[in-house]
């Protein structure tokens, strides 16, 4: 079966958008919440638990990925049968890692206390509240997550994205109503429960609706069997570098500096990762397009759909970097005046963006890994990357002066990956399913786009910076000159690139 890529990818990217606003605006005003409410250490305390279960989480171990990059050639081959045997597979698989979660989680319990420097909210025992954390993150395996992988294999991922999207707002406003009423943190634990297993319900209802001829039935068979597991053996170390480098950096700043710093560092990455959405949402929404352009159509043909891509999110991020660049402290500073504590010196936000550049220009390249099922490779990549990163996060938090262990530890994360994540990503790419002359194509352009970073960022932050107004109406008028800057210089400096963004948006609203 062809899928039609351009109208699944509008509707993915569509729910996307409609999500990752949402999303965002609720993550502000539930942290904003939890600030006024709670306090700064309820902060820390949730990202150091959700540091601690992401880890956790490898017993995952990449099979989601893996099952799924196979269905993309059962799908375009219309081999229901097989593909069924793959979802039973992929069924028991999930069973299995939900129990090894809820049971390692338990192991770590007597080590908790020794992972916070300082103190802990007084009103909350430590040991319930990582019990419900736990629940959480493990309860959702066995309540039909494994369905959504048949979304995903069909391109049609919206509907997944749209009950997401509803059931985010319901559990916001019951969770606005119950800590307003209530002061009570473990309410805001059993709402987020409750999120994950009628979520669940509900996927598992839809793809019932939507696809009833593909159950969980039949067995799959052994040579299939092994080129899963042959997968997921390259997935599990790609998983072992993403969760180190996610989830690392909380537990060396919490051993070493503290859950305010933490809290504070949290407040900046939310901005950040509300952008870096966007990217994400174009990425994540052509994955399955792409995994059956790739079964169907020539490698010609998937290389220039992948530059296109490429094109479209290169001018995207150039434009949110800078913007980020000029504006993300005079936000910070009016968001949270009443909270010094949690307030960054001016060189954090930009390690933060340089972060942000080096993270969002490598999505195209790994959407597109994902979806030829490219994992062997690459796959020291990510442990060799997070050694290095976590030895240069224990280092910089022991050697440098207390103002800059903070940014040590961000810089530790960009020196890794552009040393060592992107020129290895790139070489299993362009040599497992392109070639020379694609590398190089792509390479020019991504060259000059950094450099065009450079300019752009530098003039369009100078020009916020040469507004001598604080306060909203100075947020404003920042915000006002630098989209201004940062558009005329693209525009000048990548009409091309620009135009190809115009016309796709014209043509989405046209439809």
């Amino acid at each position: 079966m062809k899928l039609d890529f351009v109208k699944n990818t509008k509707r993915n990217i569509t729910a996307q958008l409609a999500n990752n606003g949402v999303d965002t605006a609720i993550r502000f005003f539930r942290k904003t919440i939890f600030m006024w409410i709670l306090g700064s250490e309820y902060l820390g305390l949730n990202g150091l638990f959700y540091s601690i279960l992401g880890v956790l989480s490898l017993a995952e171990l990449g099979f989601g990925s893996a099952v799924v990059s196979h269905m993309y050639k059962l799908v375009a081959t219309d081999d229901n049968k097989l593909f069924c045997a793959y979802l039973r597979f992929y069924r028991g698989i999930y069973r299995f890692v939900g129990l090894f979660i809820f049971f390692a989680g338990l192991c770590l319990m007597p080590f908790l206390r020794n992972l916070i420097h300082g103190t802990i909210p007084p009103e909350v025992n430590l040991y319930i509240v990582y019990l419900l954390f736990l629940l959480n993150s493990s309860i959702g395996f066995f309540f039909f997550a494994y369905r959504g992988s048949i979304l995903h294999a069909y391109h049609t991922g919206y509907i997944i994205t749209y009950i997401s999207l509803v059931s985010s707002i319901v559990e916001f406003l019951v969770l606005c109503v119950a800590l307003y009423l209530t002061h009570n943190y473990y309410y805001y634990l059993i709402i987020v429960i409750s999120r994950t297993i009628v979520e669940n319900l509900i996927i598992y209802i839809a793809t019932r609706i939507y696809y009833p001829e593909i159950v969980a039935k039949g067995t799959l068979p052994k040579e299939d069997r092994k080129r899963v597991i042959k997968d997921v053996t390259a997935i599990c170390m790609h998983k072992i570098g993403g969760i180190i480098n996610s989830y690392s950096d909380n537990l060396v700043i919490s051993a070493f500096i503290g859950l305010t710093a933490i809290g504070a560092l949290g407040n900046y990455k939310q901005i950040i990762r509300a952008v870096s959405g966007l990217m994400y949402s174009l990425c994540h929404s052509m994955t399955g397009g792409f995994g059956n352009k790739i079964h169907t159509e020539s490698r010609d043909d998937t290389f220039i759909l992948l530059m296109k891509a490429h094109r479209i999110l290169m001018c995207l991020i150039l434009w949110c970097a800078a913007m980020l660049l000029s504006l993300i402290q005079p936000f910070m500073i009016l968001w949270i005046r009443n909270r010094p504590e949690l307030l960054c010196h001016f060189l954090t936000p930009v390690l933060l963006v340089i972060w942000f550049y080096e993270e969002q220009s490598r999505e195209s390249l790994q959407m597109f890994k994902e979806a030829a099922a490219i994992w062997q490779k690459d796959k020291w990549k990510p442990i060799i990357a997070n050694c290095l990163n976590l030895t240069l996060n224990i280092t910089f938090v022991l050697t440098l002066p207390d103002k800059y262990k903070l940014d040590g530890v961000i810089l530790s994360t960009v020196i890794a990956d552009v040393f060592i994540e992107i020129p290895w990503e790139s070489y299993a790419v362009f040599t497992s399913f392109f070639g020379g002359k694609e590398a190089r194509c792509y390479w020019k352009r991504q060259s000059m786009y950094t450099l065009l970073a450079i300019l752009v960022c530098g003039a369009t932050c100078g020009a916020a910076y040469l507004i001598p107004v604080d306060g909203f109406s100075g947020l404003f008028l920042k915000g006002v000159a630098s989209a201004a800057v940062s558009s005329i210089l693209l525009l000048i400096f990548l009409r091309d690139d620009a135009r190809l963004v115009l016309g796709e948006i014209r043509h989405h609203m046209g439809k």
